[in-house]
């Protein structure tokens, strides 16, 4: 009995020895490190002093074994650089994604800088911050920040060769622009692309003197918080919130932005007033030098900067005497579609992935011929420009392509929605009623929020026009199927000789590639309607954008629209469409055709209906070769 006992004893002795251990209160150590030496790069997080003292944050990627000194590859950004940084993996070209995967691959140093009072930044956030001077009274602005980052790196990274490069897109392009002011001595070469030039103009914020109200949600993400900020429309078709709300400004009432400084400057400065030509930089540049080689990329299909590219690479293009440091890239592109695959625009296929192209055959080779070590020095044509219609690369000397015999010839919106090129013998008018209680739509309805999980916001300049072609308030004229190949390339304007029974008006002019009826090879592209160029004037600038005037109702008056560039062929069998209304909404504020001192804040009672009329002698300018 008592073997029994002690064994028993032994059995709960052993029992208690091995019962499960206290839980701990967290699993979670306090700083687990995730072990490093099997990935070919290290990763590191920076603060970099600017000349005031405030620290900037960037991530630093840089290989581990490099065959001698490495460039350095800066690119500076609002939208958070950790955002930029894809999730673990061993190899750095994983980490940073296809736009720099051959860059970190070949070796070079990839920095992402978050700008001052952004994410991890220190300092306060300017929108597009204006250089110092009249608009700017502090010691620091986007060009001095990019020179101490410049000055840190070069003096602070280990193994870089003292060589920077510097690029960016939209904001980004904005930035590296900013960049080239004073440029660094170690900053040998840019690529800006999708530039934010003039927002007035033609870029973010108005386009010739419209307000891009559509634009809310990327304003409302920049000023609301430093990390970025979401709006929460509570519907589902901004059509309804932006008509529910009245005007401009009572959108920002409804979504508590009205009081912001930076509203308040979009807002107030309607018109083209010192606040947008005192830091359009197609100005500023015209009286800098040209000491860095600069490469721009534009998009054809660009929806949100399609006006600062071209621009300020005319600016450069001036002072470029030996046509070897000013060079731009244009491609069938949507807004950053060059970083992103490039085989397709919406239903329009190109052939080929022409921003892969891009990538391999034009960005690379330029950093590395300025960059690099020891780099071929491959030639890269000043002009790289994809022609749309016969889907092709183009190179030239210069932009636009000029061939000899081209000419910038007039396409007449004639009576009977018809297109000609020989002017009319009379100037009979075409009439439509512009309604802002029933606007015209800029695309099919439900309009999504561009950062809606579900939005197609980056392809809507190639949607089929056909679904406001049989509105009552949009024209439409139309050419005879065309016999030969028909080639334009550089910049479109249109001139409305045009009248309103309102006193004020907005024009809407598009041109247009309109396919055959049936297309073998894709029958789905039968009659598709293909926006080639378009673009919205508001007509109280008609004599002057810095001054608004109102409109003497029922008076003929010319309205000169300036519209994006175009490289592009119209086929044999295609024709050319033109299209004119006098609102694109929600994307644009609505026009409520009284004139009012402003028209964000313009009072229910100002929006009538008006009768616009269209005479024969209006005109779009096509830059093109031969004679259709």
């Amino acid at each position: 009995m008592l073997g029994l006992i002690l064994g028993g004893l032994a059995a709960i002795s052993m029992s208690a020895a091995t019962a499960a251990p206290a839980p701990p209160q967290n699993d979670i150590p306090p700083a687990f490190q995730r072990p490093t030496n099997a990935a070919d790069f290290t990763q590191s997080d920076v603060m970099i002093p600017m000349r005031d003292g405030v620290k900037l944050h960037a991530i630093i990627v840089a290989p581990k074994v490099s065959a001698g000194a490495a460039p350095i590859l800066l690119s500076r950004t609002p939208y958070g650089a950790a955002r930029a940084v894809g999730g673990p993996s061993l190899h750095g070209a994983m980490v940073l994604g296809a736009a720099l995967e051959a860059f970190v691959q070949d070796g070079y140093i990839v920095v992402l800088q978050d700008i001052r009072g952004r994410y991890g930044s220190e300092g306060g956030f300017v929108l597009t911050r204006p250089l110092r001077g009249p608009l700017n009274r502090e010691a620091v602005d986007e060009s001095t920040d990019t020179y101490d980052t410049i000055a840190w790196l070069v003096k602070t990274v280990p193994a870089n060769n003292g060589r920077v490069g510097l690029t960016g897109g939209s904001y980004g392009g904005f930035l590296t622009l900013m960049g080239l002011v004073n440029p660094h001595p170690a900053l040998k070469a840019a690529i800006p692309m999708y530039s934010m030039v003039d927002g007035w103009t033609g870029d973010d914020f108005y386009h010739n003197g419209a307000f891009r109200q559509g634009y809310f949600d990327w304003m409302f993400d920049l000023l609301t918080d430093k990390n970025g900020g979401d709006v929460a429309w509570g519907r589902y078709d901004l059509w309804d919130a932006f008509l529910e709300a009245g005007n401009a400004e009572g959108v920002a009432k409804m979504h508590g932005m009205d009081a912001l400084p930076a509203w308040r400057r979009i807002i107030d400065n309607a018109a083209y007033t010192p606040y947008w030509r005192g830091q359009a930089l197609q100005r500023v540049f015209r009286d800098l030098p040209l000491t860095v080689p600069t490469l721009h990329v534009a998009g054809l299909f660009d929806q949100e900067d399609s006006f600062g590219t071209f621009a300020i690479y005319q600016t450069m293009e001036a002072k470029d005497a030996g046509n070897d440091r000013n060079f731009i890239a244009i491609g069938p592109w949507f807004h950053g579609q060059s970083q992103r695959d490039g085989s397709a625009l919406g239903q329009i296929k190109w052939g080929s992935d022409t921003s892969l192209y891009f990538r391999r055959h034009i960005m690379k080779p330029f950093f590395d011929r300025y960059l690099k070590d020891g780099a071929p020095q491959q030639t890269i044509a000043p002009v790289n420009a994809f022609e749309t219609g016969v889907n092709e690369w183009r190179t030239a000397d210069r932009w636009p392509i000029t061939p000899a015999q081209q000419a910038v010839r007039k396409l007449y919106l004639l009576p009977g929605g018809r297109l000609g090129f020989d002017a009319p013998a009379g100037d009979a008018f075409t009439e439509y009623v512009s309604d802002p209680a029933r606007p015209t739509p800029y695309r099919s309805r439900p309009i999504r929020p561009v950062y809606a999980s579900d939005s197609t916001w980056s392809r809507w300049l190639t949607d089929d026009q056909r679904d406001v072609s049989t509105r009552p308030d949009v024209l439409t004229f139309t050419s005879a199927a065309l016999t030969a190949p028909l080639t334009i390339s550089g910049d479109i304007a249109a001139t409305l000789m045009a009248s309103t029974t309102g006193s004020d008006a907005d024009w809407v002019v598009k041109l247009i590639d309109v396919y055959p009826d049936e297309v073998r090879a894709d029958p789905a592209m039968g009659g598709y309607e293909l926006m080639i160029s378009a673009d919205i004037m508001r007509g109280r600038y008609r004599e002057d954008p810095s001054t608004a005037r109102p409109i003497p109702p029922g008076q003929s008056l010319p309205y000169r629209v300036r519209m994006p560039a175009a490289n592009h062929t119209f086929l044999p069998g295609h024709r050319i469409m033109v299209q004119v209304q006098s609102s694109w909404f929600p994307l644009y504020d609505r026009n409520p055709q009284t004139f009012v001192p402003e028209i964000a804040k313009a009072p229910p009672a100002a929006y009538r209906a008006a009768t616009q009329r269209i005479y024969g002698s209006s005109y779009v300018e096509l830059p093109m070769a031969g004679t259709p």
